[in-house]
C-alpha cells in the first residue's frame, strides 16, 4: 500500500482581506469545505487574486478534488501570471490523474521560479518515483532533505520511496520517524498504520489510521483504511491476512501455480487436495468476511 502524503502549501504573500484571512484559518484548522465556502463569498475584485487562487486550489488539494484543483491552478495562473503554488498544485493533481508529462512540465516550471522548495522537490520526487525513476527520485529528496529534513513532506517522500524500492524496512523507520516527530499530523499517522499493515499488524493499523481520522476527519482514504484494518483485525480473519498482505490476485497465481506444478509432477491426489483446500480458502474469505465486516461496523 502506498501511503498517502501531506500537502504543505509553500509560503504564501500577505493577506489584506479579512475573508482571506478567514479562508486561511479554516485550512490551517483543516476545514477545506468551510474554506471553500468563505472563499466563494469573496467581492470579485479579491476573488481574482493570486492569493485567493492559492487558497482555493490548496483547499481543492485537501478534498482530494484533482480536476477542480486543474481548472483553478490554470485560471489562477492565466490570470495572475506565474506562480510556484500554483504550478505545483497543478503538478500535483496532474499527477494523480496520471498525465505525467504534463505533470513535469508544471513542476519544472514551479522550480524554476523557487529551486529551493522542499515541498516541490518532494512533489517532483513522487512523480518520478511513479514512473519508476527512483534514483532521480532519492536525489531529489537528498535535496528536499538539505532544505528542511523534519518537514512533514520530506518525510512522506522519504516513505514512498523506500516503498516504491521495495524496502519494507527503511519505510517502517520513516514512518517511525515521522510519528516521533509530528505524533499529531494525520500523514504521520496513516503512514505509520500503512507500515504497520504491511507487517500483518492490523490492529495498530487499524489504530493509527483511527487517530488519523480523528485528526483529519474529512480524509475518506484515511477512513476507509481504518474501517477495513479493524475488519482484518478480527481473529476469525487470521487465515486471510496472507492474502491481505499480498493482494487477491497474487495469492491467486500462487495457488494455481502449486496446483500445476503437482499435477506435471503427477501428484494428483495433493493436486486435487489442494484444489479442494483452494475453494475452500475462497469460500471461506467471502462468507466470513462479509460475515465479520457487517458485526465489526454494526
Amino acid at each position: 500500500m502506498s501511503g498517502p502524503t501531506p500537502e504543505e502549501p509553500t509560503n504564501e504573500p500577505h493577506r489584506p482581506d479579512p475573508q482571506l484571512h478567514r479562508a486561511a484559518a479554516l485550512l490551517d484548522l483543516g476545514r477545506p469545505e468551510q474554506a471553500l465556502t468563505e472563499l466563494g463569498r469573496l467581492p470579485t475584485s479579491v476573488a481574482g487574486t493570486r492569493v485567493a487562487y492559492q487558497l482555493r486550489a490548496t483547499a481543492l488539494t485537501l478534498l482530494d478534488r484533482w480536476d477542480e484543483v486543474v481548472t483553478v491552478a490554470r485560471h489562477g495562473l492565466a490570470e495572475t501570471g506565474p506562480d510556484a503554488d500554483l504550478w505545483g498544485r497543478l503538478g500535483l493533481a496532474l499527477r494523480h490523474r496520471r498525465e505525467y508529462v504534463e505533470s513535469e512540465r508544471a513542476l519544472l516550471a514551479a522550480l524554476a521560479l523557487d529551486p529551493h522548495s522542499p515541498w516541490l522537490l518532494c512533489q517532483y520526487a513522487d512523480l518520478c518515483t511513479a514512473v519508476g525513476q527512483t534514483d532521480k527520485a532519492g536525489r531529489l529528496i537528498a535535496r528536499a532533505a538539505e532544505q528542511d529534513p523534519g518537514a512533514p513532506t520530506v518525510f512522506a517522500a522519504r516513505y514512498q520511496h523506500a516503498y516504491a524500492t521495495c524496502d519494507d524496512r527503511a519505510a517502517e523507520q520513516v514512518a517511525r520517524e515521522f510519528l516521533a516527530a509530528w505524533p499529531e499530523h494525520p500523514a504521520a499517522l496513516a503512514l505509520h498504520g500503512a507500515a504497520a499493515a504491511e507487517r500483518g499488524r492490523f490492529r495498530a493499523a487499524g489504530n493509527s489510521f483511527g487517530q488519523a481520522v480523528a485528526q483529519d476527519p474529512t480524509d475518506r482514504e484515511f477512513a476507509d483504511a481504518a474501517r477495513a484494518y479493524r475488519v482484518y483485525a478480527h481473529p476469525l480473519l487470521v487465515p486471510l491476512r496472507p492474502m491481505v498482505r499480498l493482494g487477491v490476485l497474487r495469492t491467486w497465481l500462487i495457488a494455481v501455480t502449486v496446483i500445476v506444478l503437482l499435477n506435471l509432477a503427477g501428484l494428483t491426489t495433493a493436486a486435487w487436495a489442494a484444489t479442494v483446500l483452494w475453494l475452500l480458502y475462497c469460500g471461506y474469505s467471502w462468507l466470513v468476511a462479509v460475515l465479520v465486516r457487517r458485526r465489526v461496523l454494526r
